[in-house]
């Protein structure tokens, strides 16, 4: 499939990572030294450009006559690769400041990632380069390639020019990709680069450069930790409107969190959260590292699905039942095919063919395989089916059964590929036979077809398909709302609580909740034990609640500042009392402003709504079920503030708990619609207000016609002055 038009280039990285000429500073004639395997790189593919060795120890690398310093170059250099000791750097990078250098790659390691004395010395460097106006990958770097300039400074063989770009955080996982696609024999990469330290140059600055380079059709990275998760999700909203994107992020365990910060000083955050919040602007996240390499080469050659209904050919009911089992368990469907295209496929096939989906055509292909090339095309002409799996043998039969059944194969093969080119839906095979590499596979794949050695791979490929297609037909729903103006009333709430060096009492937090928009229940503050009687007239005969507010007592509970079911003025006269006592016991000093009465909920169903400021991604609100539910389960999901109306329903759609929130068992289902909307105020609210580093709605009791915020709780950033008094 072809690509959306391409972005237009903005991207310094251009300049270096396809450079016009190289600088190895630490060039060597030492077999075992990167300066002598950069060469070998270099020289070996045939690099076209002007390549300046700095040794000023010998005369040549390689017949390649070395300079003693980049000030001895005759002619400009675009990218300097410097392989000397980490001490030396600074300096170096100060030399490429003066020769006017655009790019320098730092392969030592010994910096941020060693501790404080190693932070300092990369500190220098970034101050150097800043200075200079050099643009730094690494330091800690494992080098970079961009194979369409024949620009090898890895000095990998056997590694083919394609179409998929990669940034890694690890070397390994570089060769890794690389051996495997020598074993698979048709994929290539575009460029690659270990971003290292990301002291200056980031993902979100490699993600905007391969989303603008025209040899790359899918940009690939292996993540253990964000500098700049905000851009990289903005840069990753724009990139994947026009190509794939994927992201494999480790650290998904504490364990994983560890390895990752000792590898690269990296912060890894929550990695569920990574995932949603990844996932909300298009990116196709794996969680598996050998899916990686699979799913770029589908999604770089088939792009987008329109959305997720498959329909399977086979030609064998065990693997058309475990294709079944993969497709559903990955969040796809099995295509309900027309009747028509049941008449089709009868018309063709034995009477003992399953003719629903997964169609298996029982034995009908064993004489002419090219049959399954027909079957495809009857069932992709389904306006049911978004995309056609072929599942079995194919490639095989004429090892398996008769040689003279090589020739129909092959007639299906090129009907397989006339198919895709002809529909705007993906064609995917997975074949039995694919590690023996038949000619009718290696043609499939020669034409762009991908053909994988595993289900499990081809229907990971098939989700992401699914899923972009899905992204981008909705992509026109993901428009955040327009901005919410804060009133001069909330922000003295917060100014008052920043003066008192505290966050906001219960009230104020619902204050600023009901001042745009929130519904929220009647309550109030009572800071006598004379204003109960009107308090009981105003509400009557319902149960009500009672709790203590001070700034000092943070768990109510705990200190008996809750009353719960009181009804009438006695009972609310001693429960005043107990708590003011329970409360003075439990903590003598505590500043008590009263007690806040509302009336009790009634039941329905509890969920969380949080919202935190994560240092890499910025403001992030979080959904699940409430109570003791979200720590057990850990069944939430997270979604980057400012949200969509599109990015906010998703949110209630992607729990496990859905079903609960959609009335199982006989239950009415709770209003879905207003759910989303409190969601959305919840965003724009924290958008509004940078003063508010927390919010904690805990528990929001869900009903079928609305909902009830029973606590509310506001976390205030101190540091963040009122915006008019900044002004």
């Amino acid at each position: 499939m072809e690509l959306a038009p391409p972005l237009p280039r903005t991207s310094p990285l251009h300049d270096f990572l396809a450079p016009g000429s190289i600088a190895i500073i630490g060039a060597s004639t030492d077999p075992t030294k990167r300066g002598y395997k950069a060469m070998v790189g270099l020289i070996k593919d045939g690099y076209p450009g002007a390549i300046y060795p700095i040794n000023p120890k010998v005369d040549n690398v390689l017949g390649v006559r070395t300079y003693a310093t980049l000030d001895d170059i005759p002619g400009p250099v675009d990218l300097a690769l410097i392989c000397t000791p980490a001490a030396t750097v600074p300096g170096l990078v100060a030399d490429c400041g003066r020769k006017g250098v655009k790019g320098a790659a730092i392969l030592a390691s010994g910096f941020r990632e060693t501790g404080p004395a190693g932070a300092r010395l990369e500190q220098q460097v970034l101050a150097a380069a800043r200075e200079g106006g050099v643009r730094i990958i690494g330091p800690n770097t494992s080098g970079m390639f961009n194979l369409h300039k024949k620009v090898n400074l890895l000095a990998l063989a056997n590694v083919k020019p394609g179409n998929i770009g990669f940034i890694s955080q690890s070397g390994n996982m570089l060769l890794s990709l690389v051996l495997e696609a020598e074993h698979n024999g048709h994929v290539g990469f575009s460029t690659y680069v270990g971003p290292g330290n990301q002291t200056d140059i980031g993902f979100n600055d490699y993600l905007r450069y391969l989303g603008e380079d025209p040899d790359t059709r899918v940009a690939t990275f292996y993540v253990e930790g964000f500098r700049d998760g905000q851009r990289f999700l903005h840069n990753a909203r724009e990139i994947t409107a026009v190509k794939p994107v994927v992201v494999y992020k480790s650290g998904a365990t504490e364990q994983g969190k560890k390895a990752a910060s000792s590898h690269t000083g990296a912060l890894a955050g929550s990695y569920a959260m990574t995932v949603d919040l990844l996932r909300q602007v298009g990116v196709s996240v794996v969680q598996h590292s050998n899916e990686i390499l699979p799913v770029a080469e589908g999604l770089g050659l088939l792009q987008q699905a329109p959305g997720k209904r498959v329909a399977v050919v086979s030609d064998g009911g065990g693997q058309a039942t475990i294709a079944s089992d993969r497709l559903v368990e990955a969040g796809l469907e099995l295509a309900e095919l027309g009747e028509a295209t049941k008449k089709r496929l009868g018309a063709i096939l034995l009477p003992q063919a399953s003719l629903v989906n997964p169609v298996d055509v029982a034995g009908s292909s064993d004489a002419n395989p090219a049959l399954l090339a027909e079957c495809m095309a009857i069932v992709a002409d389904d306006d049911n089916v978004d995309a056609v799996f072929l599942v079995g043998m194919f490639g095989g039969y004429h090892i398996r059964f008769a040689e003279d059944l090589l020739g129909g194969e092959m007639r299906g093969a090129e009907s397989m590929i006339e198919l895709a080119r002809r529909i705007d839906k993906p064609v995917v095979v997975y074949s039995l036979y694919t590690p023996v590499k038949p000619p009718a596979l290696r043609r499939l794949h020669e034409a762009g077809l991908p053909v994988y050695t595993s289900i499990e791979y081809a229907v990971r490929v098939l989700a992401a398909l699914g899923e972009r297609g899905v992204y981008l037909r909705d992509a026109a729903n993901q428009a955040p709302l327009p901005a919410m103006m804060p009133n001069d009333a909330t922000l003295a709430i917060f100014a008052a609580a920043q003066a008192e060096a505290r966050d906001l009492f219960e009230f104020e937090a619902k204050t600023l909740l009901r001042a745009h928009g929130v519904a929220v229940p009647a309550e109030a503050l009572v800071h006598a034990v004379d204003e109960l009687d009107d308090v009981a007239a105003r509400f009557g005969d319902r149960p009500l609640v009672m709790k203590v507010v001070s700034k000092d007592i943070l768990h109510k509970s705990d200190a008996g500042g809750v009353r719960l079911n009181l009804r009438g003025k006695a009972a609310l006269r001693e429960a005043f009392d107990q708590i003011i006592g329970s409360c003075h016991a439990y903590k003598p000093a505590a500043d008590i402003k009263g007690v806040l009465v509302t009336p009790m909920a009634r039941k329905g169903i509890e969920v969380i709504i949080g919202v935190s400021r994560d240092p890499i991604f910025g403001p992030v609100l979080m959904f699940g079920l409430g109570g003791i539910f979200v720590e057990i389960l850990e069944d939430v999901a997270f979604r980057a503030i400012p949200l969509s109306r599109y990015a906010a329903r998703s949110m209630v759609d992607q729990i496990r708990a859905r079903r609960i929130l959609e009335g199982a068992r006989g239950e009415a289902a709770v209003d879905k619609e207003a759910l989303v909307d409190l969601l959305l105020k919840v965003s724009s609210i924290v958008a509004a207000y940078p003063q508010l580093a927390e919010l904690d709605l805990n528990p929001v009791i869900l009903y079928e016609d609305g909902y009830a915020i029973v606590d509310a709780r506001v976390i205030v950033n101190q540091a963040v002055l009122n915006p008019k008094d900044d002004a």
